[in-house]
């Protein structure tokens, strides 16, 4: 048999590794990322956490520990490939990740873009996802299930907030809140209830309500916490 010659031998290498490469699958980008967003004059420490849901798209959260911010929801999260895109809507101004996964899924680099600027960003792998599931809170009175408006005044404007309360079939209650003026993101909230006593709890933007319901059942008054800045609000039930 005529011996096979060392440049096809190398052809053989060199396209069995390349088939390799090929079905090399892509870095995950699951589990919980720390670092930094460097601006002009300032460092900005952030955390994300990223996971698949249970139909196996990813969703993700946002910190901010030095704004007392822990498990805002993203409002978007793209992965294709090694490139990751999420949305940190925050404010009226939402902010864009674009980044690269590095291919042994232990740092993603890349860009944050907000209200015209572009900064580097670096983040690195320090564990799994660390994604809190939606505070859990018992039955409260009928009373208080609905949508309610209010607004708060802040640094001489307004911002307008939608709070909505429900019990659940399975004995437990759930809500949300939402600033039109802000994010625009439903926050899930946590509520306790002792009487016409109201405390709703909305630890991923570290804030809490604490509210008298009136007799006539029409409205909660009250103080808005966050961050240390106590704040009047008065809720309204929708009709």
């Amino acid at each position: 048999m005529r011996p096979t010659s060392p440049a096809v031998l190398l052809g053989v290498v060199l396209l069995t590794r390349a088939s390799s490469l090929l079905a090399q699958p892509a870095p995950d980008p699951s589990g919980h990322w720390e670092g930094t967003v460097r601006a002009p004059n300032m460092e900005v420490r952030v955390e994300i956490d990223l996971a698949r849901n249970s139909q196996g798209d990813f969703v993700g959260t946002f910190g901010q520990p030095a704004q007392g911010v822990k498990g805002l929801p993203l409002s978007s999260v793209a992965v294709e490939a090694s490139k990751v895109r999420f949305v940190v809507k925050g404010g009226p101004d939402p902010a864009t990740f674009d980044a690269t996964l590095a291919a042994d899924g232990t740092s993603i680099s890349g860009d944050m873009s907000q209200g015209g600027f572009t900064i580097p960003m670096e983040l690195a792998r320090t564990g799994d996802a660390r994604i809190v599931p939606p505070p859990t809170s018992a039955a409260i009175g009928k009373e208080l299930e609905g949508t309610w408006h209010g607004t708060l005044d802040v640094d001489g404007g307004s911002m307008r907030l939608i709070v909505k309360m429900a019990n659940r079939p399975d004995g437990t209650a759930t809500g949300t809140v939402v600033s039109p003026d802000g994010s625009g993101v439903e926050i899930a909230i946590g509520m306790t209830q002792k009487g016409s006593g109201v405390t709703i709890d909305v630890p991923s933007v570290g804030a809490f309500y604490v509210a008298v319901l009136n007799s006539s059942g029409t409205e909660l008054a009250g103080t808005w916490t966050q961050r240390g800045v106590a704040l009047p609000l008065t809720l309204t039930r929708a009709n």
